[in-house]
């Protein structure tokens, strides 16, 4: 749960009026969602990332046009895979798989040709290859995105061992952890992430099914965040315990942003470049302890206001954090032990993560107590240098840490985004 500056082209909350660019496209009897869209023009919406515009249609009578917020899409081949730098969604599910005994290589790369084909579809507001649910027959792509990776253990059931990156080694433990096995780790990782509930639900059931008998699922998480439009306007997003949550989120427009996050051009091995490393943590939040303490005492824990995010020592969300300065007593404004202060880059040797959460609630165990917290997910270029040293120092005194539990974790490999006719991890599995 680093501290990290808000920006709009990071993941943050926005609202409905920021689309992706390039309509979407459906196959099938009746009218597709493509007609619906139409093309941009005077009813043009603003521009996406790539600058095109997205419009709405003039619908044809009877029909009602997709909204701005179910007409976004975000192309599924590129540089790098969806998912990373794509604003956050407002629904998501997190999904290891474990291939199958007796499935290798070949079943590997069937599988991820199979699952990439039909993100591609999804992801364009299509209907799945074969077999489609229609459980998002009436929606629009809705921001939908998948990403995939490869856990450690994915190589040794390949015959892939040489090229098992470094950076995959396991993670140390940390004496915050009370991980559970079960729900840790995996061969594969699937990341869905979309702005309608029904729209990730059918591509997590989509690629559930795909997976045939090459994987099963080892584990599944899903998770929520404030939905666009929400808000009055774009702001930093709230977690459960109800603090400002991505401050200081690395902007891709800062000079080093790419080389922290994702693995340069040269970097071994060669078919990791352009791609990046996911550490997945679930994080239970102690909400009844943590409730229990006053506005003022939850603030020093974070090292900021609780009302809008500005750092205790003063200004406002984006203003730089004076560790030096004190009260009238001579104490430290933000405490030496607030979660704020030790997660900084300039506290930490520059290691820096782009953080991209989601918030889970599963319900309430029979003792009374609500099992909620935050599905941790951070994207750079190496662990070792990004979650790691980060992770050791919030180890060692961080005052959050008698109010969260981790208890699950997970480091996977991304493989850079999929060009047109690739499926994502062909450069590995064909290479």
């Amino acid at each position: 749960m680093a501290d990290h500056t808000a920006d709009p082209s990071v993941p943050q909350a926005r609202t409905p009026d920021a689309p992706f660019p390039n309509a979407p496209s459906s196959s099938g009897a009746g009218i597709s969602r493509r007609r619906l869209l139409g093309t941009a023009g005077a009813t043009g919406l603003v521009l996406g990332a790539a600058g095109a515009a997205v419009g709405h249609a003039a619908a044809p009578s009877g029909a009602t046009p997709l909204t701005s917020l179910g007409a976004e899409e975000v192309m599924f081949h590129g540089k790098h895979q969806p998912g990373i730098t794509t604003p956050m969604q407002s629904r998501g599910h997190l999904v290891a798989f474990d291939l199958a005994p007796g499935a290798g290589r070949k079943e590997a790369a069937a599988l991820l040709r199979r699952w990439s084909d039909t993100a591609r579809r999804l992801m364009a507001g299509e209907p799945a290859r074969q077999d489609d649910t229609d459980i998002a027959r009436d929606a629009g792509p809705s921001s939908l995105t998948v990403t995939f990776g490869f856990g450690h253990g994915f190589f040794g059931r390949t015959g892939l061992e040489k090229q098992r990156p470094v950076a995959l080694d396991p993670l140390p433990d940390f004496s915050s952890d009370r991980l559970d096995k079960a729900r840790s780790d995996g061969d594969l990782w699937v990341q869905i992430g979309a702005d309608d509930a029904l729209v990730a639900f059918h591509a997590l059931r989509a690629l559930q099914k795909e997976a045939g008998g090459a994987a099963r699922v080892r584990w599944q998480m899903n998770g929520f965040n404030r939905s666009p439009g929400a808000t009055a306007h774009p702001m930093t997003a709230r977690n459960l315990m109800g603090q400002v949550d991505g401050t200081r989120n690395p902007k891709p427009s800062e000079p080093d942003f790419e080389k922290r996050i994702f693995v340069p051009e040269g970097a071994e091995p060669a078919w990791m470049v352009n791609g990046s490393y996911a550490v997945v943590r679930r994080i239970r939040m102690l909400l009844d302890d943590w409730e229990k303490l006053s506005v003022k005492a939850q603030e020093d824990v974070i090292g900021r206001r609780k009302s809008d995010g500005a750092p205790l020592s003063g200004g406002d969300e984006t203003t730089e954090m004076d560790l030096e300065k004190t009260d009238a007593e001579g104490s430290l404004v933000v405490p030496i032990n607030a979660h704020a202060r030790i997660t900084r880059p300039d506290q930490n040797g520059g290691a820096a993560m782009l953080r991209r959460p989601f918030s889970f609630h599963d319900g309430i165990d029979p003792d009374g107590v609500p099992d909620a917290g935050l599905l941790f997910i951070c994207w750079q270029a190496d662990p070792l240098r990004g979650f790691v040293p980060v992770q050791r120092k919030l180890d060692r005194g961080d005052a959050l840490s008698r109010f969260v539990r981790h208890e699950a974790s997970g480091l996977f490999a991304v493989p850079g985004g999929a060009a047109e006719g690739e499926y994502v991890g062909q450069r590995l599995l064909e290479g």
